[in-house]
């Protein structure tokens, strides 16, 4: 596996980006297409057309919300457990609690630092507010994460 660094670390599955995405929304802007159209032409009386546009339209706007919310809630949970390895790592290197004034944010990209600065980084990130991309390009040594979805 390649090593590691800022320029490379973010996962992005084709299979799933890129295929599943876009069919989702090819699904959703073909179904809202056809029910427009019904709806348009004054149509929309007879219930049977109605039935046969707004039926695939539900189910194309349930699949974007799937799809959607499937990686957001991943993501929450995966969030949380960086935020407790995170807190931990602190605070077994300083035997104090990580600073009140870190975000959610910056813990996640301080997760790439190694242990000879995260104290110094968490320390400058509290004090300037730095964001997620900046506390990354500070690091000097990087932190792999391989083990991420």
């Amino acid at each position: 596996m390649e090593q590691q660094n800022y320029s490379n670390h973010r996962r992005y599955v084709p299979a799933f980006h890129l295929l599943a995405g876009s069919l989702v929304l090819v699904v959703f802007f073909y179904t809202a297409f056809r029910l427009g159209k019904v709806l348009i032409s004054g149509h929309w009386v007879l219930t049977r057309m109605v039935y046969y546009s707004l039926m695939p339209f539900i189910v194309g706007s349930v699949l974007v919300l799937l799809f959607w919310y499937s990686r957001r809630f991943a993501l929450a949970a995966q969030d949380r457990a960086i935020r407790a390895e995170e807190s931990l790592r602190y605070y077994i290197l300083t035997g104090k609690a990580i600073d009140k004034r870190i975000t959610m944010s910056q813990i996640i990209a301080l997760r790439f630092a190694p242990d000879e600065e995260l104290v110094a980084l968490t320390q400058q990130a509290a004090e300037k507010n730095m964001s997620r991309d900046e506390i990354k390009k500070a690091i000097k040594n990087w932190r792999a994460d391989n083990c991420r979805a």
